[in-house]
């Protein structure tokens, strides 16, 4: 099997509606790091200072026939067609241990996608 990271940067309020959707849609997990972000327009206090949103990173090590269902997935469930409210995008994975327990998910939800 050939897999790929979806990493999703997101407001830490919208975090578990993406992680709940993914799953949904194939993701048998995810591992979330608070981060802190800024974008193209940044939000200023009173006194005139940058306020840095919270957020998070949301990772999913995806079987890659699910990438483009979860994909679409977060893209909904974060609302990402609005500004400032979200990003996701996947990069490949070379070489994965430790999924022994997830391997038959991974095959029946592939299984059923395609067959």
């Amino acid at each position: 099997m050939r897999f790929k990271l979806i990493l999703s940067s997101v407001k830490a309020d919208i975090t578990d509606r993406i992680v709940d959707a993914a799953k949904g849609a194939g993701a048998t997990g995810a591992t979330i790091i608070p981060a802190r972000g800024t974008g193209i327009k940044e939000a200023k206090t009173f006194f005139g200072l940058s306020l840095e949103a919270q957020t998070d990173i949301v990772l999913f090590l995806v079987e890659e026939h699910l990438v483009v269902k979860i994909l679409n997935t977060v893209k909904k469930a974060g609302e990402f067609h609005k500004p400032g409210t979200g990003i996701a995008f996947v990069i490949p994975v070379e070489h994965v241990v430790g999924l022994e327990s997830q391997m038959e998910s991974f095959k029946k939800e592939v299984r059923d996608s395609y067959f």
